[in-house]
């Protein structure tokens, strides 16, 4: 009789440590796979990052930027880290009272 009340239990208890098992491992593996999903995402200007091919300088690189619908100098001055005085310099064909949404223009 000692043994069949053994043999009633050990089934469901053996189920349930695999079950418990089983939902430990996958719980570490979306939390592993969370940590891949949530890197940081890539910003605007590294988006539109240019490599020249200049001869004085061929590491240097042309930063750009698409303007967005409401975007002045100011705004982009202050999305990119830079002064409107740099953008001015850089853009000097560019009118900063008509920008276009989708023109590209230098930060750096």
């Amino acid at each position: 009789m000692e043994r069949s009340r053994v043999a009633r239990w050990a089934a469901p208890v053996a189920f349930l440590v695999a079950v418990t098992i089983l939902a430990l491992v996958l719980r570490a593996g979306f939390e592993h796979g969370k940590q891949h999903a949530t890197r940081p995402t890539t910003s605007v200007i590294s988006k539109h990052k240019k490599k020249t091919h200049s001869h004085a300088h061929p590491k240097q690189h042309v930063q750009t930027y698409t303007v967005e619908s409401g975007d002045t100098f100011e705004s982009i001055a202050t999305k990119t880290g830079t002064t409107v005085a740099r953008l001015k310099e850089l853009n000097p064909s560019v009118d900063p009272n008509a920008l276009q949404v989708g023109e590209t223009i230098k930060v750096q």
